[in-house]
């Protein structure tokens, strides 16, 4: 890729990460190579982790932290663990072009609940390879993110079945 982007999906809207997913589909289909951290996901199998392995060595999806709650106010110290080790592993992947496109997924939320540094995303941005498409998903994007970003999405609510009581269904959130 000759001029990596960096993207931006927010808000407090569903499909953030479907829309990532969707454009690392997308790429994988015309020979790039793809990786997504998911940051807070824990260990809940998404079916996006079993698709991965299906479209190995294009898509590599990888997970941090774990399925308990992760409190905003008091985050505990294994997940503030797990978050900058899946920050440390995209760092390092960035910083070696071993993929054309990295996905931060939930990168958002990680920096707003302080288990990422706002300054070391930020850090991240401004030292991006120009051959890398950067992606970041999640609420609460920091002004800042947005500033430094050429794209931004922000997904809005306007109505959502869980409001009627509907659970998470497999193939659609998970």
């Amino acid at each position: 890729m000759k001029k990596g982007l960096v993207q931006v999906y927010t808000g407090n809207g569903k499909g953030k990460t479907t829309a990532a997913l969707g454009l690392a589909l997308r790429a994988v289909g015309h020979g790039l190579k793809v990786l997504v951290i998911q940051f807070m996901k824990g260990k809940i199998e998404y079916g996006e982790v079993e698709a991965a392995r299906k479209l190995s060595p294009y898509l590599t999806i990888k997970k941090t932290g774990h399925k308990n709650f992760i409190s905003k106010s008091y985050p505990d110290p294994v997940d503030v663990e797990q978050a900058q080790k899946g920050f440390a592993l995209a760092k390092n992947a960035i910083e070696n072009r071993e993929y054309d496109i990295v996905i931060l997924d939930e990168i958002n939320v990680a920096v707003d609940y302080g288990l990422i540094p706002s300054s070391d995303l930020l850090e991240l941005i401004d030292s991006k390879p120009e051959s890398v498409e950067l992606i970041l998903t999640g609420r609460n994007a920091k002004p800042e993110v947005i500033e430094r970003a050429d794209l931004v999405t922000e997904m809005v609510e306007r109505k959502h079945y869980h409001d009627k009581g509907i659970p998470a269904r497999k193939g659609i959130e998970i």
